[in-house]
């Protein structure tokens, strides 16, 4: 009984492929948008530092995961790392870090620009068309019966390492990627306190998400039948 759920829980049904084939697309489209544009922006001499910057943001580290988990199950899926993807917990975590990005940007970030043409679409597509399609993707496709609790603190240690290289390379460089981790324009006292809300906002995320599997996978037919 066990290994006929942990087969499950990492394999590929057909309309998973189809759902993951359409998120795959829009992920590097709009990643390669993006970088593209942050290119073409750059000043003479400085196109290394933009690229830099690009993977310097946790919306582009993000759909960057979402596009992996979207491509290499299907192209490596017997492989170590299309396996790791395929996981549900692997699933889970990227679901809960793409709700956060686009939650946090619709929050705190949309308000302070207004892009336009292909900034536009590649704003909206990683913000907004991304995030979305992922999270459904999650909600009506993703097996939950291997979901724990304790997965929750374990997802924390991508947005941690990142708060930790952000304030590292910040310091170091004086270039932030969002204002409410500015250091040299807020201090390291709000800085911190805003990376630490951050962070108890992903657990809490985490703890939701899990929660709405194991309701999900407690009153469905197949958990049903097999206990």
């Amino acid at each position: 009984m066990a290994e006929t759920s942990v087969n499950a829980a990492t394999s590929l049904t057909r309309p998973m492929r189809s759902a993951l084939a359409v998120i795959a697309a829009v992920a590097w489209f709009a990643l390669v948008l993006q970088l593209l544009l942050m290119v073409q922006q750059a000043t003479p001499g400085t196109t290394l530092h933009a690229v830099i910057n690009y993977f310097s943001f946790f919306t582009i580290l993000t759909n960057l995961l979402v596009a992996l988990c979207a491509t290499l199950p299907l192209l490596a899926p017997h492989s170590a790392v299309g396996q790791f993807f395929i996981r549900p917990s692997t699933q889970t975590a990227i679901a809960v870090y793409i709700a956060i990005v686009g939650i946090t940007y619709s929050l705190l970030l949309r308000k302070m620009w207004n892009p336009q043409g292909a900034q536009k679409i590649a704003d909206v597509s990683l913000h907004d068309v991304i995030p979305v399609l992922y999270v459904v993707f999650w909600v009506f496709l993703v097996p939950k019966f291997t979901l724990r609790w304790s997965d929750a603190v374990r997802w924390l240690a991508f947005p941690v390492a990142y708060m930790a290289y952000t304030l590292a390379r910040g310091f170091v460089s004086h270039w932030y990627p969002y204002y409410f981790i500015d250091v040299d324009t807020i201090g390291w006292s709000r800085a911190l306190s805003h990376a630490f809300g951050l962070l108890v906002a992903f657990l809490v995320l985490g703890l939701l998400f899990i929660a709405i599997g194991r309701w999900t996978v407690r009153f469905s037919p197949a958990h049903a039948s097999v206990t």
